[in-house]
């Protein structure tokens, strides 16, 4: 030890050894930054982040060595021998490179250590390498003793700095590796230092064309500062970049790709520090719900690529109608929220959520041709709705279903019976689970009638609910909860069985008909379960009608028109339900074989009273009739309807006027009163008298 303190303090030039020991710190601090940044990446970029961590750590401890040689004074003439010096910084370069690689391989065995080790023993192999580079008038003998305790040194504190990095357990151990490999270098040099003896020796001449000290330093100085350089700059790019790509990702995470508004995620922040750090207690926050009305059919009309320009219009056109406090997130596929801060009355949140649906409602050109949709609005207020930001989304989306459930008010403000009409909807959800086990369900048959003669030509099957507490459930409460549940799916498989089962019974082989919702429709193995229903029951396939929507097969039309040639392989007819009432395009009518049209109700009941009812009637009628498709009218009520039907030459009709839906214990009776002469007698006015009309007092 007191050879070494001996070295440092007589045999070394202290502006030499300060500028070593400088441009052993920063190198040692760059290199283990750079050799942590390898464990943190793979392939071919990890094998990048290794040799420049291989090349900075080896020129460090080359550098560190010939700047302390340069302060080196010996009393005697000296100089440097290129091939050896060049030799050794190779050598330096290389060890620490195979260290890096060995460690950074493994996340934790002691192939960790044993990586640092070697970058210790390069330590040793540089100097070793470089002072027989160095040229003397004397000869250099060394201690062995410390020349093992050099080489010891320089293992030991190369795989403690390894560890540090590899194995954190602060957040100071980053600087700990640096340190570590701070004392690598220095402990082994000064102590390989102080076990050399120069023994003067007159005889031997140092020759002249050696490095001069002066020319080595100038040399070692602007190499190391080039690699200093060099790598500082790709640790900056890589954490800029690495900064950048973190952003990118926050960024993502927090946004809508389609729109780049912010997302449900963001929303809930905002909304969380926003009601936490709410300072003025005489001021109000608004959520509004915004969801679009008949987005769908523009994505099912017109494709996905005409709904995404439909979203990114809305959101710049909303965004440009933002004012200071407020804030617009995009949280669903049709769904926007939107904040509002400073509000003084509940009045002034409606009044923005209806400036919002105003905007929503405008036209939009795309592709020239001008879509449009429309918006429900629903409204929260916090702090009288509320408190926190799930519940304030939650109330503005209850508020905002109550807005689209309404034929006139699209703007809706939460209330507490919402709330209790929710949960309500929750029960009739989980009970309806139950009502096919427990054979809660029972079918009902509305007949339809031959507009011409009054003749019975079929019945339609209807569903209804007999809840052994609530009664009979109408089917305009619990099938648009089956509906959005899923459970239409179980429930409409039950009708169609149920249905054909007791249809085979029947004394006359009259038509059934039996509607099919959409997700029943979408289901791949569809035919497969209607045939095996019809073998089960024994019903002849001609005698199945299955009436479906046109939102049933607007969607993937290949697959509803494969759908509808299977069945219709089968011998089953296929109806379009509720004609009118969305798309009813002349291409969908070209494109499916449907065997019958069922104008909506909605038309018959204004039919004698609008003129524009009446219009749509006729149009549909003479295109069925110029296609060969017969026409059945729902909903007639009165003599004026059936009345109009005749006249215009509408094929089949049911509606209360004709009869009710009966229960399964009625058709029987209808069916045999049905049948013989009654059927073609006629009334006052001229009109066909189905003897069955009794049935709509039941």
């Amino acid at each position: 030890m007191l050879r070494v303190l001996s070295c440092l303090a007589y045999d070394h030039d202290y502006f030499g050894l300060a500028l070593a020991l400088t441009v052993c710190a920063l190198g040692s601090i760059l290199t283990m930054r750079l050799f942590a940044r390898t464990r943190r990446t793979s392939g071919a970029r990890r094998l990048h982040w290794i040799f420049l961590a291989g090349l900075i750590g080896g020129s460090s401890i080359w550098t560190t060595h010939f700047v302390a040689m340069l302060g080196y004074l010996p009393d005697l003439p000296s100089a440097f021998e290129p091939v050896g010096t060049i030799a050794s910084l190779f050598m330096a370069i290389t060890f620490t490179t195979a260290g890096m690689y060995i460690s950074a391989t493994t996340r934790s065995s002691a192939m960790i250590e044993i990586g640092g080790g070697a970058v210790g023993l390069g330590i040793a192999a540089m100097h070793f390498v470089g002072m027989a580079a160095y040229r003397v008038s004397g000869h250099i003998e060394y201690d062995a003793t410390m020349v093992a305790a050099a080489i010891a040194l320089g293992c030991l504190f190369g795989a403690t700095a390894f560890n540090r990095i590899a194995r954190p357990v602060t957040r100071f151990c980053k600087y700990g590796g640096a340190l570590a490999l701070f004392l690598a270098i220095c402990s082994m040099h000064m102590t390989a230092m102080g076990a050399a003896t120069i023994v003067p020796d007159s005889s031997v001449v140092v020759p002249d064309q050696l490095l001069s000290g002066a020319v080595l330093a100038v040399c070692v100085i602007s190499v190391m500062s080039l690699i200093l350089g060099s790598g500082v700059s790709s640790y900056i790019i890589d954490t800029k970049s690495q900064e950048e790509a973190i952003s990118r990702y926050r960024h993502l995470a927090l946004h809508d790709p389609v729109t780049g508004l912010p997302n449900r995620t963001y929303l809930a922040s905002l909304l969380g520090e926003a009601t936490a750090n709410a300072a003025d207690d005489t001021s109000r926050l608004a959520v509004i719900a915004i969801d679009l009305d008949r987005f769908k059919d523009i994505n099912d009309v017109h494709g996905h690529q005409a709904g995404d320009a439909v979203l990114k219009a809305l959101a710049e056109r909303l965004s440009a109608a933002l004012d200071t406090g407020e804030f617009l997130a995009r949280v669903g596929g049709d769904e926007f929220v939107a904040v509002k801060h400073k509000l003084y009355t509940v009045g002034q949140a409606s009044d923005f959520g209806r400036k919002l649906r105003e905007i929503v409602c405008l036209p939009i050109e795309h592709d020239d041709k001008m879509l449009a949709v429309g918006a429900s609005i629903g409204v929260s207020v916090f702090p009288d709705h509320g408190t926190g930001a799930d519940e304030l989304i939650g109330r503005a989306d209850l508020a905002m279903y109550r807005a689209k459930q309404s034929s006139v008010d699209k703007t809706c403000t939460y209330d507490a019976s919402m709330d209790e009409a929710s949960r309500e909807r929750a029960v009739i959800a989980m009970e309806l689970r139950n009502a096919v086990e427990l054979e809660q369900l029972e079918l009902h048959y509305q007949p339809q009638v031959d507009v011409t003669t009054g003749e019975l030509v079929g019945f339609e099957a209807l569903v209804r609910w007999n809840h052994p507490k609530r009664g009979m459930v109408s089917p305009g409460e619990f099938i648009p909860i089956a509906e959005e549940t899923g459970l239409i799916v179980p429930v409409g498989n039950w009708v169609l069985r149920a249905a054909c089962a007791e249809a085979a019974g029947w004394s006359k082989p009259l038509k059934i008909a039996i509607n099919v919702a959409p997700a029943q429709f979408a289901q791949g193995d569809f035919p497969k379960l209607v045939h095996e229903v019809l073998l089960e029951s024994g019903l002849s396939a001609k005698r199945l009608e299955l009436e479906i929507t046109e939102s049933s097969i607007i969607g993937d039309q290949q697959h509803a028109l494969h759908v509808v040639r299977q069945l219709k392989a089968f011998g089953i007819r296929i109806a379009m339900d509720d004609y009118g009432t969305g798309y009813s395009s002349l291409s969908t009518l070209k494109t499916f074989p449907f065997d019958k049209i069922k104008i909506d109700q909605s038309f018959i009941k204004t039919v004698d009273t609008s003129e524009q009812s009446g219009a749509i009637v006729r149009s549909t009628l003479i295109l069925a009739e110029s296609l060969n498709i017969p026409v059945l009218a729902e909903g007639v009520e009165t003599a004026d309807h059936l009345e109009f039907l005749r006249r215009e030459g509408c094929a089949e009709a049911q509606g209360f006027f004709l009869s009710r839906p009966v229960p399964v214990s009625r058709v029987a009776e209808i069916i045999t009163s049905g049948v013989g002469s009654a059927s073609h007698q006629r009334n006052t006015d001229g009109l066909p008298v189905a003897p069955f009309q009794l049935a709509k007092a039941g």
